[in-house]
């Protein structure tokens, strides 16, 4: 007990250096969790989930990831272009991965529990060598 007194501020340390250790598990659980592009292509493939793009059109135009259904991130409450069986599940991608995350709380009060946005967006699905399609 003696030794707890006297080096209290090791425990204090100790405490806080894990508690920023844990903290990118923590937010990322509490958002649902960003996909990889590994966990993102099992998804497309395996549970048959649905490519949602929410960039501009001009940027989806400009390069999107084959077979994505672009939703711009304004038009989502509104699209029909979301598929209508809520159950299945989403992966949202954006140019970087910032509006993903937004598109994923409007996408989960419109009933889509399974949506979920892919961590680094294009740019990380590029640097994965996944295939690339460009709109005319």
């Amino acid at each position: 007990m003696k030794f707890l007194l006297d080096n209290w501020y090791l425990f204090a340390v100790a405490l806080v250096s894990g508690g920023l250790l844990l903290w990118p598990t923590l937010r990322r659980g509490a958002q649902g969790g960003a996909l990889s592009t590994a966990d993102a292509v099992h998804v497309i493939n395996r549970e048959k989930g649905v490519l949602i793009d929410v960039s501009e059109p001009a940027e989806f135009a400009a390069g999107h990831p084959a077979g994505a259904k672009n939703v711009p991130l304004a038009q989502i409450e509104t699209s029909n272009a979301l598929p209508k069986n809520k159950a299945l599940p989403l992966v949202v991608v954006c140019a970087s991965g910032a509006r993903a995350t937004r598109a994923i709380g409007i996408l989960r009060k419109a009933g889509y529990e399974n949506a979920r946005a892919l961590a680094g967006g294009l740019k990380a699905w590029r640097e994965a060598n996944l295939p690339v399609e460009k709109s005319a």
